[in-house]
């Protein structure tokens, strides 16, 4: 069953931030790293997280319609600046087949501005979703997208690749290697897993343990279009994801906007990013390993 509660959220600092340890690790790894300093910076500076609880054509078809649609409507958007810095009302989704939860904006009172989100996946169990790659290992168990904003906010499950997490315990696993497995999966063309890690460019990828669970976070954008002969070949996408593992399977949260829109929409969908966390199971929970032939 999924629940949806709008409301009105406080500003609050997510407690992985507040973390002073985890703040002075993250500054010291970055210190190398202009891009990843900027990043720290700007989640320090722009934040109020609300607090909440603890094939292969149809992925195509979506993204054209985002791309093409961004050129034209990308005017009627509100005006540039962080909309994390506004009063922001919340909505939260609570996914019982798959024991997770996450928060995504719905509205910006003080700029009369609406999100128009759409559920064009309904949460499923992990045997009867679609495929992201051919081999579907990794697959949507839940989407909801913004077209006119050119947002999509994405739930994906699938087995840790062998070839970045070669330890059975998570402890051990650094967010870098993490995302690089997830997006090694994350392709909807039949290439090798090298060849679909090199369509995306991870930016900052670090570590946080709440409530008892690590949770990986990482920043990464895609380095292609959805056809060849796209307009502005340079309009990339921006991604923000969180992923924690249960029973052997990676949950991951994913949230993207075009490249060109990120200063404005960017502190929202990271977020949206924070507030993912996996959840105790219920009678309704049906793990991913259960009834694979199953696609009902």
């Amino acid at each position: 069953m999924v629940v949806l509660s709008p409301s009105i959220l406080s500003p609050s600092i997510f407690h992985f931030f507040r973390n002073d340890t985890v703040s002075n690790r993250m500054l010291v790894s970055h210190k190398k790293n202009n891009k990843s300093r900027r990043f720290l910076e700007k989640f320090t500076a722009c934040y109020s997280v609300p607090l909440k609880p603890n094939s292969q054509n149809v992925l195509w078809r979506r993204d054209l319609l985002l791309l093409t649609l961004s050129s034209s409507l990308i005017t009627l958007s509100p005006s540039s600046g962080c909309l994390a810095e506004e009063d922001v009302k919340w909505a939260s989704l609570v996914d019982d087949i798959n024991a997770y939860t996450y928060s995504y904006p719905v509205e910006v009172p003080s700029k009369k501005f609406l999100f128009k989100w759409v559920e064009s996946r309904k949460p499923e169990r992990y045997s009867s979703a679609a495929p992201l790659s051919p081999d579907a290992r990794l697959r949507i168990v839940s989407e909801r997208v913004d077209i006119l904003d050119n947002l999509i906010i994405s739930v994906t499950i699938g087995p840790p690749n062998i070839q970045f997490l070669k330890s059975k315990d998570k402890k051990t696993w650094a967010a870098k290697d993490v995302a690089d497995s997830v997006l090694s999966d994350k392709s909807a063309l039949r290439v090798t897993s090298s060849q679909r890690m090199s369509e995306s460019s991870v930016l900052d990828a670090h570590t946080s343990e709440i409530d008892g669970e690590q949770y990986y976070y990482y920043e990464y954008l895609v380095r292609k279009s959805p056809t060849r002969s796209a307009q502005e070949a340079n309009l990339y996408r921006h991604y923000v994801a969180s992923t924690a593992e249960r029973e052997g399977y990676l949950y991951s949260l994913s949230a993207s906007t075009l490249s060109k829109q990120w200063t404005k929409m960017g502190p929202l969908l990271e977020q949206t990013v924070a507030s993912f966390r996996l959840l105790p199971p219920t009678e309704n929970y049906v793990p991913p390993y259960k009834d694979p032939w199953r696609f009902w």
